[in-house]
């Protein structure tokens, strides 16, 4: 049982911020999450007295940033279960390490009527780099079709794979519906195939455990800031193997070991070939920090304690006659609309009450095909947030048709 009490004094912004003269209730933990004390500690602790450059230098410093930055690789091995710390690569987030992967793995690799499996669920990260990898290499994107509530099956996945399959690249829980893809299944199927498996892990890996050895994935990408962490701070995740087949996607100081005049490079082994420049080192340092946090209260903790918020959430909002709920099934955010109200406006109006919600396509605009509507509200929990916040939540919800009237007086 999570002390939600005591871990809320750890976070700075629960303490005394205010958004409209209200205590901020933030229920967009979906876009990015709050930073508790020890991150922000972490970080100002690298600024402040040992911020040196990694990997550059024959000095002191440059080796006790050395220690600090490869030790927060093997923090992150260890998070996600990886066989290996090489198989960790820092990048700037999930889209940084999903566009790795498309162009330096996708790219390389498939051929003239190769095909890509994804589903309209996906993530813009998680679509438009294929789409740019199909037109330039020959390759087809196509879908897998969610079911009737918008949930990814092994079933559908095996309807669509072909035998021109290489590739399937879907979220390991979508940012709008939040349904759970049964991964590990999917990569069963998938390798019997001999087809490669790339999870989106955006908004997956921050709120349950995450071993990448039990459910063998090929790939996975997540962002640092959506689980407690510094943003501007992720991770591409491969199997050794596949990282040594790949090819960077930008070259520069640190991923080459010698070049010579002619052209000739050698690069350095993964997962060194694929952070060229100046890492982001208070990042990884702060997302160290972070799991280590989160590690401390533990992600089963932290997934059943969120279960229990949202079931809360979803048993209240369906006793309103003024919300129309898209997801009450799901396991992540939960996806609404208040009848008649567009969903800015709907936004607008919780955060006059203080409560900071996701309002739009959320970067999913091909999902608008499955659900039949433009744009959604989305409240996105996460373990610091309490039931006497959703109630706050759900008050606001409850305005109905006065609902416009309230935003305009």
């Amino acid at each position: 049982m999570l002390d939600v009490a005591q871990i809320r004094k750890d976070f700075p912004m629960l303490n005394g911020k205010t958004m409209q003269g209200h205590p901020l209730v933030y229920l967009d933990n979906g876009a990015t999450t709050l930073k508790p004390q020890v991150v922000i500690d972490s970080v100002c602790d690298y600024l402040t007295n040992y911020s040196g450059n990694a990997h550059r230098g024959d000095y002191d410093l440059s080796h006790e940033v050395d220690e600090h930055y490869e030790k927060s690789r093997e923090i992150v091995q260890k998070f996600i279960h990886a066989k290996r710390k090489e198989e960790i690569v820092f990048t700037s987030g999930t889209t940084d390490s999903l566009n790795m992967i498309a162009y330096g793995y996708g790219l390389t690799h498939l051929q003239q009527g190769d095909e890509i499996l994804i589903t309209v669920a996906e993530h813009a990260s998680n679509t438009l780099p294929w789409f740019d990898v199909a037109r330039q290499c020959g390759a087809v994107v196509n879908y897998i079709e969610l079911d009737e509530t918008g949930r990814l099956t092994l079933e559908n996945v095996q309807k669509a794979t072909t035998d021109q399959t290489k590739i399937i690249a879907v979220a390991e829980v979508t940012n709008v519906l939040g349904y759970h893809a049964p991964m590990k299944d999917i990569c069963e199927w998938a390798h019997s195939r001999g087809i490669i498996v790339v999870a989106d892990g955006a908004q997956s890996v921050p709120h349950q455990v995450t071993d990448v050895q039990e459910t063998d994935v090929d790939f996975l990408a997540f962002s640092g800031h959506k689980m407690c962490g510094p943003t501007g701070i992720g991770v591409m995740y491969g199997k050794y193997e596949l990282l040594k087949d790949m090819k960077p996607t930008r070259l520069g100081g640190g991923s080459n070991s010698r070049y010579n005049s002619c052209g000739v490079v050698t690069l350095k082994k993964p997962p060194y070939r694929f952070e060229a420049g100046t890492p982001h080192i208070e990042g990884a340092i702060g997302l160290a920090s972070a799991m280590g946090y989160l590690m401390n209260i533990g992600m089963d903790n932290i997934y059943q304690y969120e279960e229990e918020l949202r079931q809360y959430c979803i048993e209240k909002m369906q006793k309103l006659d003024n919300v129309d709920i898209y997801n009450p099934d799901s396991q992540g955010a939960v996806a609404f609309n208040i009848k008649g109200v567009f969903s800015q406006d709907a936004a607008s109006l919780f955060n006059s009450y203080g409560i900071a919600i996701r309002a739009g396509q959320h970067c999913a605009k091909i999902l608008d095909e499955f659900l039949k509507v433009s744009t959604t509200l989305r409240a996105s929990f996460y373990f610091y947030n309490t039931k006497e916040e959703i109630d706050a939540f759900v008050e606001v919800c409850k305005k109905g048709d006065d609902f416009l009237d309230a935003f305009f007086k």
